[in-house]
């Protein structure tokens, strides 16, 4: 089978991209950049970006299946209209382009945050979907992206929808916001964590569940992929375990993380530095919701493994690779 993969070099896209191969598919790495992610890998690049609607389709010439993961996720808001423009109009072009090049089957990868996880309760496939004003653009962006989709299914697109929590493992080479969180426990460089948690999963589970979402999935329908919840002092306490490296000694209050979170902000913009917690990132952290994987259990064979395993294996991945 040939496969394309949007934003293929991203942290899912990388373990997608592996597993794809592993289980002897042809693939097309789709992306606006090429980094050394995919290095030895046999798979081709074409460089697409998801709002230029004719490089999609010559990109997904003569392709089967589609699994659409590029996006742009932000804790800092949508300040210049990128995160919308990518994560709804960017999802409505390449479900066309897919449409209009015969593919087969369109895998879309979305997120969790699509789900209003400020609702009591346990979320699973039918809760509320993040609409309100209130909540983050990202949050908003991904629930309208999913509308867009189903605008292009209606036309006759056989596509699917995968809804994925906090990812995390290895093969993390950008890192990711939470790939650099675990470096800088392993380096004992984090003097204290945040009160809150969320379910982290691990990105080989979520890669090998995709596989499933395009073989099983059905037309329409949404699949949740979590994994297991825990608080950000646990992931930290699982960090030291491994690594034998100082555990942060203390624990920020939610309360006094989100009054410092606009300060934090601000002062990230004006130096230009990446910003670790922002009041959007400790949103999602407040929430700390209970998700369920019942539907994906059920019908993808989605078991995921223990949070202590994917930490083991993301220090022996970052000692592998000189990232520590």
């Amino acid at each position: 089978m040939i496969v394309a993969v949007t934003g293929a070099y991203g942290h899912v896209g990388v373990n997608l991209v592996r597993a794809l191969i592993d289980a002897g598919h042809s693939v097309r790495a789709v992306d606006v950049r090429e980094g050394p992610a995919l290095a030895g890998l046999d798979v081709t690049f074409v460089r697409a970006d998801v709002l230029d609607a004719d490089a999609l389709r010559r990109a997904f010439d003569g392709i089967e299946v589609v699994f659409h993961l590029a996006a742009k996720i932000s804790i800092a808001g949508d300040p210049d209209g990128s995160v919308r423009a990518i994560n709804v109009d960017g999802v409505r072009n390449t479900a066309t382009a897919a449409l209009d090049t015969g593919v087969r089957r369109f895998v879309h990868v979305s997120s969790i945050h699509a789900f209003d996880c400020d609702q009591p309760g346990v979320i699973d496939e039918t809760s509320p979907r993040s609409v309100r004003p209130s909540l983050p653009a990202y949050d908003r962006s991904k629930a309208a992206g999913e509308v867009a989709l189903r605008t292009v299914i209606d036309r006759g697109l056989d596509a699917v929808v995968a809804n994925l929590t906090g990812v995390i493992g290895p093969y993390d080479f950008t890192p990711s916001r939470m790939g650099a969180v675990f470096i800088a426990l392993g380096r004992g460089k984090l003097p204290a964590t945040i009160g809150g948690g969320f379910d982290w999963v691990d990105v080989r589970d979520v890669a090998s569940s995709l596989l499933a979402v395009e073989a099983h999935g059905r037309t329409r329908e949404n699949y949740l992929l979590p994994g297991h919840r825990a608080s950000f002092a646990t992931l930290a306490k699982l960090a030291a375990n491994v690594t034998g490296s100082a555990a942060p000694r203390f624990t920020v209050p939610m309360a006094v993380a989100k009054l410092a979170a606009p300060a934090g902000l601000w002062w990230a913009q004006r130096t230009g530095a990446e910003p670790m917690f922002t009041p959007e990132s400790l949103h999602a952290l407040a929430t700390d919701p209970t998700v369920s994987g019942q539907k994906a259990a059920r019908e993808l064979g989605h078991f995921p493994r223990p949070t202590q395993d994917t930490v083991a294996d993301i220090y022996a991945w970052l000692r592998e690779t000189d990232c520590l």
